[in-house]
Protein backbone atom coordinates (compact mmCIF):
# COMPACT_ATOMS: atom_id res chain seq x y z
CA UNK A 1 0.00 0.00 0.00
CA UNK A 2 0.97 3.01 -0.88
CA UNK A 3 0.08 6.46 0.40
CA UNK A 4 -1.10 9.68 -1.47
CA UNK A 5 -0.89 13.15 -1.62
CA UNK A 6 -3.43 14.42 -3.50
CA UNK A 7 -3.76 17.79 -5.82
CA UNK A 8 -6.31 20.24 -4.96
CA UNK A 9 -8.09 22.48 -7.78
CA UNK A 10 -8.82 25.97 -7.38
CA UNK A 11 -11.37 26.60 -9.93
CA UNK A 12 -13.58 29.55 -9.16
CA UNK A 13 -16.77 27.88 -8.39
CA UNK A 14 -15.57 25.86 -5.29
CA UNK A 15 -16.33 26.20 -1.95
CA UNK A 16 -13.59 28.00 0.42
CA UNK A 17 -14.18 25.58 3.55
CA UNK A 18 -16.08 22.10 2.20
CA UNK A 19 -13.00 19.74 1.32
CA UNK A 20 -11.04 21.37 4.81
CA UNK A 21 -13.98 20.55 6.95
CA UNK A 22 -14.28 17.29 6.20
CA UNK A 23 -11.02 16.36 5.87
CA UNK A 24 -9.87 18.15 8.95
CA UNK A 25 -6.92 20.27 7.13
CA UNK A 26 -6.39 23.53 6.91
CA UNK A 27 -8.39 25.85 4.57
CA UNK A 28 -6.11 27.38 1.52
CA UNK A 29 -7.65 30.42 1.94
CA UNK A 30 -9.25 30.30 -1.40
CA UNK A 31 -12.00 28.22 -3.54
CA UNK A 32 -11.18 24.60 -3.26
CA UNK A 33 -13.07 22.84 -6.25
CA UNK A 34 -12.01 19.27 -6.41
CA UNK A 35 -9.45 17.19 -4.54
CA UNK A 36 -8.17 14.88 -7.29
CA UNK A 37 -7.68 11.51 -6.64
CA UNK A 38 -5.64 8.68 -9.30
CA UNK A 39 -3.29 8.50 -11.77
CA UNK A 40 -4.53 11.10 -14.62
CA UNK A 41 -1.65 12.69 -16.37
CA UNK A 42 -2.92 16.14 -15.46
CA UNK A 43 -2.78 15.76 -12.06
CA UNK A 44 -1.72 12.12 -10.85
CA UNK A 45 -1.24 11.53 -7.07
CA UNK A 46 2.13 11.41 -5.75
CA UNK A 47 2.78 8.12 -4.03
CA UNK A 48 5.40 7.53 -0.93
CA UNK A 49 7.60 4.76 -1.76
CA UNK A 50 8.78 2.75 1.19
CA UNK A 51 12.67 4.86 0.91
CA UNK A 52 10.30 7.62 1.18
CA UNK A 53 10.87 8.62 -2.69
CA UNK A 54 7.68 9.84 -4.00
CA UNK A 55 6.65 9.69 -7.36
CA UNK A 56 3.36 10.27 -9.50
CA UNK A 57 0.58 7.38 -8.91
CA UNK A 58 0.84 6.88 -13.06
CA UNK A 59 4.79 6.77 -12.63
CA UNK A 60 4.35 4.16 -10.37
CA UNK A 61 1.99 2.13 -12.41
CA UNK A 62 4.25 2.31 -15.58
CA UNK A 63 6.77 0.85 -13.35
CA UNK A 64 5.37 -2.71 -12.75
CA UNK A 65 1.34 -3.02 -14.79
CA UNK A 66 0.49 -6.13 -14.01
CA UNK A 67 1.28 -5.93 -9.93
CA UNK A 68 -0.16 -2.72 -9.97
CA UNK A 69 -3.67 -3.25 -12.15
CA UNK A 70 -3.44 -6.58 -12.20
CA UNK A 71 -4.45 -8.71 -16.00
CA UNK A 72 -7.78 -8.25 -15.87
CA UNK A 73 -7.99 -4.90 -15.67
CA UNK A 74 -5.10 -4.40 -17.95
CA UNK A 75 -7.22 -6.70 -20.62
CA UNK A 76 -10.38 -4.30 -20.48
CA UNK A 77 -8.35 -0.98 -19.92
CA UNK A 78 -4.66 -1.31 -20.91
CA UNK A 79 -2.05 0.21 -18.73
CA UNK A 80 -4.02 3.07 -17.13
CA UNK A 81 -6.07 2.99 -13.83
CA UNK A 82 -9.24 2.78 -15.07
CA UNK A 83 -11.01 5.62 -12.57
CA UNK A 84 -10.39 9.06 -10.95
CA UNK A 85 -12.21 10.05 -8.17
CA UNK A 86 -12.35 12.92 -6.54
CA UNK A 87 -13.75 15.31 -3.82
CA UNK A 88 -16.18 17.96 -5.23
CA UNK A 89 -17.25 21.01 -3.03
CA UNK A 90 -19.31 23.43 -5.63
CA UNK A 91 -20.10 26.73 -3.76
CA UNK A 92 -21.85 28.05 -7.22
CA UNK A 93 -22.54 26.46 -10.30
CA UNK A 94 -20.30 24.30 -12.65
CA UNK A 95 -20.57 24.85 -16.26
CA UNK A 96 -23.59 22.75 -18.05
CA UNK A 97 -21.76 19.96 -19.45
CA UNK A 98 -21.73 16.46 -21.38
CA UNK A 99 -19.46 13.91 -22.11
CA UNK A 100 -18.71 12.12 -25.05
CA UNK A 101 -18.73 8.06 -25.95
CA UNK A 102 -15.59 6.39 -25.77
CA UNK A 103 -15.97 5.57 -29.65
CA UNK A 104 -16.61 10.06 -29.98
CA UNK A 105 -13.36 10.96 -27.76
CA UNK A 106 -10.65 8.47 -29.63
CA UNK A 107 -11.57 9.80 -33.10
CA UNK A 108 -12.07 13.48 -31.95
CA UNK A 109 -9.00 13.20 -30.02
CA UNK A 110 -6.72 12.14 -32.76
CA UNK A 111 -8.37 14.33 -35.36
CA UNK A 112 -7.18 17.29 -33.13
CA UNK A 113 -3.41 15.55 -32.39
CA UNK A 114 -3.41 15.36 -35.93
CA UNK A 115 -4.11 19.03 -36.84
CA UNK A 116 -2.10 20.18 -34.15
CA UNK A 117 -4.34 21.84 -31.92
CA UNK A 118 -2.08 22.59 -28.16
CA UNK A 119 -3.86 20.45 -25.54
CA UNK A 120 -3.80 24.05 -23.57
CA UNK A 121 -5.58 26.17 -26.30
CA UNK A 122 -9.19 27.44 -25.10
CA UNK A 123 -10.93 26.13 -27.51
CA UNK A 124 -9.57 22.34 -27.93
CA UNK A 125 -12.42 20.23 -26.61
CA UNK A 126 -11.11 16.50 -26.04
CA UNK A 127 -7.83 16.36 -23.35
CA UNK A 128 -7.69 12.97 -24.12
CA UNK A 129 -8.87 9.98 -26.02
CA UNK A 130 -10.96 8.14 -22.96
CA UNK A 131 -15.24 8.92 -22.46
CA UNK A 132 -16.13 9.58 -18.98
CA UNK A 133 -19.09 7.91 -17.64
CA UNK A 134 -19.46 8.96 -13.62
CA UNK A 135 -21.43 9.26 -10.66
CA UNK A 136 -22.10 11.65 -7.66
CA UNK A 137 -22.03 10.38 -3.77
CA UNK A 138 -23.82 13.09 -1.99
CA UNK A 139 -22.38 14.01 1.57
CA UNK A 140 -24.03 17.17 1.56
CA UNK A 141 -27.42 18.34 0.68
CA UNK A 142 -26.68 18.71 -3.19
CA UNK A 143 -28.62 20.60 -6.19
CA UNK A 144 -27.94 19.21 -9.87
CA UNK A 145 -29.47 19.18 -12.86
CA UNK A 146 -29.36 16.14 -14.79
CA UNK A 147 -30.76 15.26 -18.25
CA UNK A 148 -33.75 16.17 -20.16
CA UNK A 149 -37.65 15.98 -18.52
CA UNK A 150 -40.36 15.67 -20.13
CA UNK A 151 -41.86 18.45 -23.12
CA UNK A 152 -45.18 18.83 -21.41
CA UNK A 153 -42.89 19.62 -18.14
CA UNK A 154 -40.83 21.71 -19.75
CA UNK A 155 -43.73 23.47 -21.52
CA UNK A 156 -45.32 24.47 -18.11
CA UNK A 157 -42.04 25.72 -16.71
CA UNK A 158 -41.81 28.03 -19.94
CA UNK A 159 -45.65 28.98 -19.60
CA UNK A 160 -45.02 30.37 -16.38
CA UNK A 161 -42.17 32.19 -17.08
CA UNK A 162 -44.21 33.78 -19.98
CA UNK A 163 -46.68 34.32 -17.35
CA UNK A 164 -44.10 36.11 -15.18
CA UNK A 165 -43.20 38.49 -18.31
CA UNK A 166 -46.58 39.66 -19.70
CA UNK A 167 -47.51 40.28 -15.61
CA UNK A 168 -44.80 42.88 -15.29
CA UNK A 169 -46.67 45.04 -18.80
CA UNK A 170 -44.62 43.20 -21.08
CA UNK A 171 -45.04 40.98 -24.40
CA UNK A 172 -44.23 37.57 -24.26
CA UNK A 173 -40.91 37.80 -26.47
CA UNK A 174 -40.40 35.92 -29.89
CA UNK A 175 -37.81 33.43 -29.09
CA UNK A 176 -40.16 32.50 -25.25
CA UNK A 177 -43.34 31.81 -28.00
CA UNK A 178 -40.63 29.72 -30.68
CA UNK A 179 -39.33 27.61 -27.66
CA UNK A 180 -43.00 27.27 -26.46
CA UNK A 181 -44.14 26.38 -30.14
CA UNK A 182 -40.91 23.59 -30.01
CA UNK A 183 -41.85 22.32 -26.82
CA UNK A 184 -45.96 21.57 -27.59
CA UNK A 185 -45.01 20.28 -31.68
CA UNK A 186 -46.84 16.71 -32.21
CA UNK A 187 -43.11 15.27 -32.85
CA UNK A 188 -40.79 12.32 -31.85
CA UNK A 189 -39.63 13.90 -28.19
CA UNK A 190 -36.26 13.74 -28.61
CA UNK A 191 -36.68 16.21 -31.62
CA UNK A 192 -38.77 18.41 -29.90
CA UNK A 193 -36.39 19.14 -26.76
CA UNK A 194 -33.14 19.23 -29.29
CA UNK A 195 -35.46 21.92 -31.15
CA UNK A 196 -36.24 23.54 -28.03
CA UNK A 197 -32.65 23.42 -27.28
CA UNK A 198 -31.11 25.06 -30.11
CA UNK A 199 -33.37 27.99 -30.23
CA UNK A 200 -31.95 29.01 -27.03
CA UNK A 201 -28.29 27.93 -27.35
CA UNK A 202 -28.32 29.54 -31.24
CA UNK A 203 -29.93 32.32 -29.70
CA UNK A 204 -27.60 35.03 -29.56
CA UNK A 205 -28.69 38.49 -28.35
CA UNK A 206 -31.85 37.46 -28.46
CA UNK A 207 -31.12 34.51 -26.25
CA UNK A 208 -29.48 36.87 -23.82
CA UNK A 209 -32.64 39.32 -23.68
CA UNK A 210 -35.01 36.77 -22.86
CA UNK A 211 -32.74 35.34 -19.74
CA UNK A 212 -32.64 39.11 -19.03
CA UNK A 213 -36.41 39.64 -18.45
CA UNK A 214 -36.81 36.43 -17.51
CA UNK A 215 -35.15 36.51 -14.31
CA UNK A 216 -36.15 40.07 -13.56
CA UNK A 217 -40.14 39.68 -14.02
CA UNK A 218 -39.41 36.26 -11.39
CA UNK A 219 -37.80 38.38 -9.18
CA UNK A 220 -40.50 40.37 -9.00
CA UNK A 221 -42.73 37.63 -8.48
CA UNK A 222 -43.88 35.72 -4.97
CA UNK A 223 -40.36 33.73 -4.02
CA UNK A 224 -42.33 30.78 -2.36
CA UNK A 225 -44.57 30.41 -5.39
CA UNK A 226 -41.78 29.56 -7.59
CA UNK A 227 -40.27 26.22 -7.15
CA UNK A 228 -37.06 24.95 -7.25
CA UNK A 229 -36.84 25.25 -11.40
CA UNK A 230 -37.95 28.86 -11.86
CA UNK A 231 -35.55 30.12 -8.07
CA UNK A 232 -32.82 28.19 -10.21
CA UNK A 233 -33.60 30.46 -13.11
CA UNK A 234 -33.07 33.71 -10.97
CA UNK A 235 -30.09 32.90 -9.28
CA UNK A 236 -28.41 31.20 -12.39
CA UNK A 237 -29.11 34.65 -14.19
CA UNK A 238 -27.27 36.48 -10.83
CA UNK A 239 -24.11 34.83 -11.72
CA UNK A 240 -24.39 34.03 -14.93
CA UNK A 241 -26.47 37.22 -17.22
CA UNK A 242 -27.15 36.59 -20.22
CA UNK A 243 -26.25 33.41 -20.87
CA UNK A 244 -28.82 30.78 -22.92
CA UNK A 245 -27.56 27.80 -20.28
CA UNK A 246 -30.38 30.09 -17.85
CA UNK A 247 -33.06 28.98 -19.82
CA UNK A 248 -31.59 25.36 -20.86
CA UNK A 249 -32.03 24.95 -17.08
CA UNK A 250 -36.01 24.61 -17.53
CA UNK A 251 -35.75 21.70 -20.08
CA UNK A 252 -33.67 19.09 -17.42
CA UNK A 253 -34.48 17.52 -14.48
CA UNK A 254 -33.39 19.62 -11.08
CA UNK A 255 -32.29 17.40 -8.75
CA UNK A 256 -32.19 17.37 -4.64
CA UNK A 257 -29.81 14.87 -3.12
CA UNK A 258 -29.70 13.70 0.33
CA UNK A 259 -26.55 12.81 2.23
CA UNK A 260 -25.93 8.76 1.10
CA UNK A 261 -27.95 9.32 -2.03
CA UNK A 262 -26.28 9.07 -5.52
CA UNK A 263 -26.77 9.45 -9.45
CA UNK A 264 -24.67 8.16 -12.33
CA UNK A 265 -24.37 10.04 -15.60
CA UNK A 266 -23.40 8.25 -18.97
CA UNK A 267 -22.19 9.42 -22.28
CA UNK A 268 -24.66 12.26 -23.32
CA UNK A 269 -26.78 13.13 -20.67
CA UNK A 270 -26.25 16.70 -20.16
CA UNK A 271 -25.86 17.83 -16.40
CA UNK A 272 -24.93 20.49 -13.74
CA UNK A 273 -23.65 20.68 -10.45
CA UNK A 274 -25.01 23.61 -9.00
CA UNK A 275 -24.27 23.21 -4.94
CA UNK A 276 -23.07 21.06 -2.64
CA UNK A 277 -20.05 18.18 -1.26
CA UNK A 278 -19.69 15.20 -3.15
CA UNK A 279 -17.50 12.08 -3.52
CA UNK A 280 -17.30 12.24 -7.51
CA UNK A 281 -16.33 8.97 -9.12
CA UNK A 282 -15.28 8.53 -13.19
CA UNK A 283 -13.55 6.94 -15.98
CA UNK A 284 -10.25 8.95 -16.00
CA UNK A 285 -10.45 11.48 -18.13
CA UNK A 286 -10.74 14.74 -18.39
CA UNK A 287 -13.39 15.28 -21.81
CA UNK A 288 -16.39 18.17 -20.96
CA UNK A 289 -18.07 19.72 -23.88
CA UNK A 290 -19.66 22.46 -22.47
CA UNK A 291 -23.37 24.44 -22.98
CA UNK A 292 -23.24 26.94 -21.22
CA UNK A 293 -23.27 28.82 -17.28
CA UNK A 294 -19.43 29.40 -18.48
CA UNK A 295 -17.26 32.10 -20.08
CA UNK A 296 -15.48 29.21 -21.61
CA UNK A 297 -15.43 27.82 -24.84
CA UNK A 298 -18.87 26.17 -26.14
CA UNK A 299 -18.28 24.28 -29.44
CA UNK A 300 -22.63 23.72 -30.16
CA UNK A 301 -21.93 21.54 -33.57
CA UNK A 302 -20.07 18.79 -31.39
CA UNK A 303 -22.53 19.20 -28.01
CA UNK A 304 -25.46 18.84 -30.31
CA UNK A 305 -23.54 15.76 -31.60
CA UNK A 306 -23.07 14.55 -28.28
CA UNK A 307 -26.35 15.19 -26.39
CA UNK A 308 -28.53 12.12 -26.20
CA UNK A 309 -32.19 14.57 -26.18
CA UNK A 310 -33.72 11.75 -24.92
CA UNK A 311 -36.64 12.86 -22.12
CA UNK A 312 -35.34 9.99 -19.35
CA UNK A 313 -35.72 9.75 -15.29
CA UNK A 314 -33.19 11.20 -13.08
CA UNK A 315 -30.57 8.23 -12.83
CA UNK A 316 -30.34 7.18 -9.38
CA UNK A 317 -28.37 4.64 -8.08
CA UNK A 318 -28.81 2.41 -4.87
CA UNK A 319 -26.48 0.72 -2.83
CA UNK A 320 -25.58 -2.81 -2.68
CA UNK A 321 -25.45 -3.94 1.22
CA UNK A 322 -23.27 -6.95 1.53
CA UNK A 323 -23.30 -9.51 4.32
CA UNK A 324 -19.45 -8.67 5.15
CA UNK A 325 -20.92 -5.04 5.99
CA UNK A 326 -20.03 -3.46 2.92
CA UNK A 327 -21.84 -0.58 0.79
CA UNK A 328 -21.28 -1.03 -2.41
CA UNK A 329 -22.51 1.84 -5.65
CA UNK A 330 -21.98 -0.05 -8.88
CA UNK A 331 -23.47 1.96 -12.10
CA UNK A 332 -23.05 0.19 -15.48
CA UNK A 333 -19.95 1.00 -16.24
CA UNK A 334 -17.23 -1.42 -16.51
CA UNK A 335 -14.61 1.49 -14.90
CA UNK A 336 -15.88 1.37 -11.35
CA UNK A 337 -17.72 1.24 -8.63
CA UNK A 338 -17.60 3.11 -5.05
CA UNK A 339 -17.54 1.48 -1.73
CA UNK A 340 -18.56 2.94 1.63
CA UNK A 341 -17.72 1.28 5.17
CA UNK A 342 -18.50 3.24 8.51
CA UNK A 343 -17.09 1.14 11.62
CA UNK A 344 -17.75 2.10 15.39
CA UNK A 345 -14.91 1.74 17.83
CA UNK A 346 -14.55 -1.81 18.52
CA UNK A 347 -16.86 -3.05 15.18
CA UNK A 348 -16.13 -6.38 13.31
CA UNK A 349 -13.36 -5.98 10.46
CA UNK A 350 -14.56 -5.15 6.89
CA UNK A 351 -13.13 -6.37 4.20
CA UNK A 352 -12.66 -4.24 1.14
CA UNK A 353 -14.53 -4.88 -2.61
CA UNK A 354 -11.41 -4.97 -4.48
CA UNK A 355 -11.41 -6.33 -8.21
CA UNK A 356 -7.81 -5.10 -9.38
CA UNK A 357 -6.60 -1.65 -8.26
CA UNK A 358 -7.93 0.15 -5.22
CA UNK A 359 -8.23 3.37 -3.62
CA UNK A 360 -9.40 4.42 -0.26
CA UNK A 361 -10.13 7.66 1.40
CA UNK A 362 -10.61 8.27 4.84
CA UNK A 363 -13.26 11.23 5.60
CA UNK A 364 -13.81 10.41 9.28
CA UNK A 365 -12.18 8.68 12.33
CA UNK A 366 -9.09 6.37 12.27
CA UNK A 367 -8.33 2.67 10.47
CA UNK A 368 -6.21 0.19 10.70
CA UNK A 369 -5.52 -1.04 6.68
CA UNK A 370 -4.50 -5.03 6.69
CA UNK A 371 -3.01 -6.72 4.06
CA UNK A 372 -0.74 -10.00 3.41
CA UNK A 373 1.97 -7.42 3.10
CA UNK A 374 1.60 -4.32 5.56
CA UNK A 375 -0.71 -2.51 8.13
CA UNK A 376 -1.25 0.75 7.60
CA UNK A 377 -3.37 3.80 9.65
CA UNK A 378 -5.88 5.38 7.75
CA UNK A 379 -6.68 8.87 9.79
CA UNK A 380 -9.33 11.15 8.93
CA UNK A 381 -8.16 12.86 5.67
CA UNK A 382 -5.42 10.58 4.38
CA UNK A 383 -5.61 8.45 1.24
CA UNK A 384 -3.78 5.44 0.07
CA UNK A 385 -3.49 3.38 -3.53
CA UNK A 386 -3.54 -0.13 -3.27
CA UNK A 387 -2.18 -2.54 -5.93
CA UNK A 388 -4.01 -5.33 -7.51
CA UNK A 389 -1.39 -8.12 -6.19
CA UNK A 390 -1.75 -6.78 -2.70
CA UNK A 391 -5.11 -8.10 -1.36
CA UNK A 392 -7.28 -8.84 0.42
CA UNK A 393 -7.45 -5.87 2.52
CA UNK A 394 -9.08 -5.79 5.87
CA UNK A 395 -10.34 -2.71 7.51
CA UNK A 396 -10.26 -2.40 11.19
CA UNK A 397 -11.63 -0.14 13.40
CA UNK A 398 -8.37 1.62 15.32
CA UNK A 399 -7.88 2.56 18.87
CA UNK A 400 -6.83 5.59 18.50
CA UNK A 401 -3.78 7.02 20.08
CA UNK A 402 -2.95 10.63 20.83
CA UNK A 403 -2.78 12.53 17.54
CA UNK A 404 -5.50 9.75 15.51
CA UNK A 405 -9.36 10.69 15.23
CA UNK A 406 -11.64 9.48 18.17
CA UNK A 407 -15.09 7.93 16.43
CA UNK A 408 -16.74 6.25 14.01
CA UNK A 409 -14.79 5.94 11.25
CA UNK A 410 -15.71 6.33 7.34
CA UNK A 411 -13.99 5.27 4.51
CA UNK A 412 -14.75 5.30 0.65
CA UNK A 413 -12.94 2.86 -1.51
CA UNK A 414 -12.85 2.78 -5.25
CA UNK A 415 -12.38 -0.24 -7.52
CA UNK A 416 -13.00 -1.57 -11.21
CA UNK A 417 -16.38 -2.47 -11.43
CA UNK A 418 -17.79 -5.67 -9.83
CA UNK A 419 -20.53 -6.48 -12.43
CA UNK A 420 -20.50 -8.85 -14.91
CA UNK A 421 -20.43 -7.41 -18.95
CA UNK A 422 -21.01 -3.47 -17.48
Amino acid sequence: MYSLSNTLRPYVWGSGHAIAELLGTTPSGGPEAELWLGAHPDSPSRAQLPDGTVVGLDELIASDPSGMLGADSRAAFGDRLPFLAKLLAAETPLSLQVHPTLEQARVAYAAEEAAGVPRTAAHRNYKDDNHKPEMIFALTDFEALCGFRHCADAAILFRRVGAAIEATGASAPALLVQVLAALNSRIAKPVILRRAFELLIGGGAEAADLVAQAAAALTQADPDTLGPELSTVVSLAGTYPGDPGVLISLLLNRVSLKPGEAMYLPAGNIHAYLHGLGVEVMASSDNVLRGGLTPKHVDVPELLATVDFRPLPVPLIEAVETELGQQIWAPPFAEFQLQRIELAPGGEPVPLAQNGPLLVLAVAGSVLLDSPRADVVLNRGSSVFVPASEEPVLVHAHTPGQDDDAGTAVVFAVTVSGLQGA
